[in-house]
């Protein structure tokens, strides 16, 4: 399996796994990891929700990374969710291109 993403993705959805009494990373968590710090562009962050802003090269397409398990330590596992870029414009502060 590619680590990059398919142009049918739309979402990446990180779970946390118990093994021998600690939770671990699913390897969902390790493809969305992997793609933040090797492959996608970070365009911007909103340090207020936890959430960053990212740019797949591919295409142009915009990714945005949030932390929905408020309830959690850390946040929870990630989310990488494909957005529009009138949604990326209204939640972050990018450039026009």
């Amino acid at each position: 399996m590619s680590k990059k993403l398919s142009t049918d993705e739309t979402s990446l959805i990180g779970s946390w796994v118990e093994k021998r009494g600690t939770l671990k990373q699913d390897a969902v968590c390790e493809r969305i990891q992997w793609l933040i710090d090797s492959y996608f562009k970070q365009v911007a962050v909103d340090g207020d929700n936890w959430s960053a802003l990212y740019i797949n090269p591919d295409d142009g397409s915009y990714w945005e990374l949030t932390y929905p398990y408020s309830h959690m330590h850390g946040g929870g596992p990630p989310t990488l969710q494909r957005i529009t870029k009138d949604h990326a414009k209204k939640r972050y502060v990018i450039g026009s291109g």
